[in-house]
């Protein structure tokens, strides 16, 4: 309890800003966090969030130079330079002042860890929040998105000590959370700890409002023409999203369509991009990258053109493609179900073990795109009371099972757990 006598709730990452699965979801557990009581405040190396509740500590970011170069040092290789060593524990004693720093600021009374030491994209951060949490035995959840053993670039590397310390520790004032079944079974067999699992939830309790006249010319602006069907890929272009499917299928539907990829490449370079572009001449299918006009917040390009949120972009789409070879659990899925659009699914480990059992009715690929599911595809297209019968079944039961009422019945557990209650 602050002087003020509030709860203080301390979120603590790599980078609090934009539209990647983290900051979505650690937006969705403040808003919660503050309807229990609490007030919500931000730590990380990149950030949008209010500046009178944040600190901004630019060595927290993954892409900072010093943590870029120490990750060249220790992934890829099996043995570190003891310069590296000493590097490391400079750069985690930095970080350990500032998180001191934050506690004390803002009288932190929970800290709340997303996935700062659950992936190693800053292993100085990971060592010193895990020591000040062991110094200080503060409360903590530590909010698990994807562990380094479920990425190939990880699994060589010079740095198992700092792994199996910190990536995820096991100290007696974390509660642990994960968000799919899988990383639960695999967190406890590869260390013993057990977790709650709280999957990704959406606000199916309030609908999404009907697009405004900001986004009435959306799909002039993406490049579409009134004919052609809008079939939208709503991820980052990484290996991992299996774009390559999307560009077979818009080949082989036999429409006027075109896919839209909302998001650029990212952190994992750009090679994957390249592929998809060639790969979408090869099939002749029309492929728009417009991640230029894409953000979080709306705004004006330097060529003062509209800058669109994913959310402005949704409601104009005819279909989603959503073929990832591996997600953690699936933000894409829920907003496709959210904005009541179909949406073709390659069937991930996860969708399957996790999400199809609960029976939404969607267009499955299963590694590759046959007839069947084109046929299933244009049926879809072609038959309006058919997607509206899919779409009312999707959102009720993403309501009961991944909505904001879940989210709060499961953290209002934790939070009593966290303090003794």
């Amino acid at each position: 309890m602050s002087n003020d006598g509030k709860k203080h709730a301390g979120f603590i990452s790599t980078r609090f800003a934009g539209d990647d699965g983290v900051s979505l979801e650690t937006a969705k557990w403040a808003d919660v966090f503050e309807r229990e009581g609490f007030r919500c405040f931000y730590f990380a190396g990149e950030l949008d969030r209010p500046p009178e509740c944040s600190l901004l500590v630019e060595l927290a970011h993954f892409k900072h130079p010093d943590i870029k170069e120490l990750q060249k040092e220790c992934f890829g290789v099996r043995t570190r330079n003891p310069v590296v060593t000493r590097r490391i524990h400079e750069l985690k004693d930095k970080l350990k002042e500032q998180i001191y720093i934050f506690l004390k600021t803002y009288e932190i009374g929970l800290l709340v860890v997303e996935n700062a030491v659950t992936i190693p994209m800053n292993i100085p951060l990971g060592l010193a929040i895990t020591e000040v949490i062991s110094e200080t035995a503060i409360p903590t959840i530590a909010h698990h998105h994807d562990f380094f053993w479920e990425r190939q670039r990880f699994l060589t590397n010079a740095v198992w000590d700092y792994l199996n310390m910190a990536f995820p520790p096991h100290l007696p004032s974390i509660h642990h959370v994960v968000i799919n079944s899988s990383a639960d079974n695999q967190l406890s067999l590869r260390t013993g700890i057990s977790a709650t699992l709280i999957p990704n939830v959406m606000d199916f309790e309030s609908p999404p409002p009907e697009p405004d006249e900001y986004a009435a010319e959306v799909r002039a602006d993406l490049g579409l023409e009134p004919d052609d069907v809008f079939i939208l890929q709503p991820t980052r272009v990484v290996r991992r999203k299996g774009i390559e499917l999307a560009v077979e299928l818009v080949s082989r539907l036999g429409r006027k369509a075109k896919l839209v990829i909302s998001h650029a490449a990212g952190d994992e370079g750009y090679e994957y991009e390249k592929r998809i572009r060639n790969y979408a001449k090869l099939m002749n299918a029309d492929t728009i990258f417009v991640s230029d006009i894409i953000r979080h917040r709306r705004g004006t390009t330097d060529g003062t053109g509209k800058i669109y949120t994913p959310y402005d972009i949704y409601p104009h789409c005819d279909l989603v493609t959503y073929p990832s070879d591996f997600e953690g659990f699936g933000n894409a899925f829920l907003e496709a179900i959210y904005f009541r659009k179909p949406i073709v699914v390659n069937t991930y480990s996860i969708y399957t073990f996790d999400i199809k059992p609960k029976d939404f009715r969607v267009i499955e690929l299963e590694g590759y795109v046959t007839e069947g599911s084109l046929q299933w595809t244009r049926q879809v297209l072609d038959d309006a009371r058919l997607r509206e019968e899919m779409a009312d079944h999707n959102y009720r039961l993403a309501r009961r099972y991944y909505s904001y009422s879940v989210l709060q019945c499961r953290l209002k557990n934790l939070i009593y757990d966290c303090f003794g209650l």
